[in-house]
């Protein structure tokens, strides 16, 4: 109340807090709600979203900090079109083949995509806000692995077997986890947010790709499953098969030999070109950069060899399992 008062602040805002050994610390505050809002509304049944617009009508609030009471817990998983494997949550755009959301009592869903609808690369990639409430915090935590188990999204990556993976940590039950806690102690080696679609027998096989990707100074290896259509008349006549998800480190390099043919996992800009016909390269050498949804990802050779066909150039708009670089592998 005193940031807001100090500046002649009217109307809606998040003020964002730092705790830790028993201690607030201020951080800023922002103009608007936040994507948390749900949380605090389950824990105190006000509508803030009603609020923000009744002050903005010039109306004053119906009641002061001391009406407010804060009943039970609430958690809050942001459903974001991601695959959480490795650790590297890369983009995941694409359309959303099936959508099926949680429900029940404690349960929330604020979403802002149907089956049908189609993640841009080119904007946030929130699909919805999964919420639950309980009375006590297991409450609430068992309550949210119920509804991450029951939704189901098919045909993009999703962050909900990170999701899972942190509630059913030991350290995020006993609340000990901190903002670097998933970075430096949670492991997502053996995790993967691709799901099929279900009960469609004609459904299109998956070609493995894998590439190199940097996150916070740290580089990973993922493997992407990507339509046998989208990766090109070459690769499908070579007769490769999808091979079903293996786990393995976040560091291991993907099985088997690579075909020389570099696609890109999904859909994206190619912001730089870093090979040249002619060139030679390791396997493992990134070959182009690309960007999908705010983020770079190095696209990287899965095989040595020397550069024979350049397909892509720096500022070109590709579809996921497009082939960018042709290399000839080593005999």
């Amino acid at each position: 109340m005193k940031v807001a008062q100090g500046c002649g602040y009217v109307n809606a805002g998040t003020v964002e807090f730092l705790y830790q050994e028993g201690e607030f610390f201020y951080l800023e505050m922002n103009t608007r709600l936040q994507v948390e809002h749900p949380v605090t509304e389950l824990v105190t049944g006000v509508d803030l979203v009603e609020l923000q617009l009744r002050v903005a009508a010039g109306e004053a609030l119906p009641f002061t900090q001391d009406d407010v009471t804060i009943t039970g817990h609430a958690i809050e998983c942001r459903i974001n079109a991601e695959d959480p494997a490795g650790g590297a949550f890369l983009p995941s755009p694409g359309p959303i083949e099936a959508l099926a959301v949680a429900s029940g009592f404690g349960t929330r869903w604020d979403g802002g995509y149907e089956a049908g609808d189609e993640i841009s690369q080119y904007y946030d990639n929130l699909v919805g806000k999964l919420c639950t409430w309980g009375r006590t915090r297991e409450i609430a935590i068992a309550r949210m692995i119920r509804a991450l188990e029951e939704m189901k999204v098919a045909g993009i990556a999703t962050v909900i077997p990170a999701d899972l993976a942190i509630l059913r940590h030991d350290d995020f039950v006993a609340n000990e986890h901190s903002t670097k806690w998933v970075e430096e102690v949670l492991d997502l080696s053996g995790v993967s947010g691709v799901t099929a679609a279900t009960g469609d027998a004609d459904a299109e096989p998956k070609v493995v790709r894998t590439i190199d990707a940097e996150v916070n100074g740290k580089r990973f290896s993922v493997t992407m499953y990507v339509p046998e259509s989208q990766v090109g008349a070459p690769a499908a006549a070579s007769g490769a098969k999808p091979r079903p998800k293996r786990s393995r480190s976040g560091g291991a390099a993907g099985g088997g030999a690579g075909s020389g043919k570099i696609a890109v996992p999904m859909q994206g800009t190619i912001v730089k070109v870093l090979v040249e016909a002619g060139q030679t390269v390791a396997a493992g050498d990134p070959v182009v950069v690309l960007e999908a949804m705010k983020m770079e990802n190095n696209v990287a050779a899965d095989v040595a060899g020397t550069v024979t066909e350049v397909k892509a150039e720096a500022g070109q708009s590709v579809a996921a399992g497009e082939v960018v670089v042709v290399i000839e592998p080593e005999s």
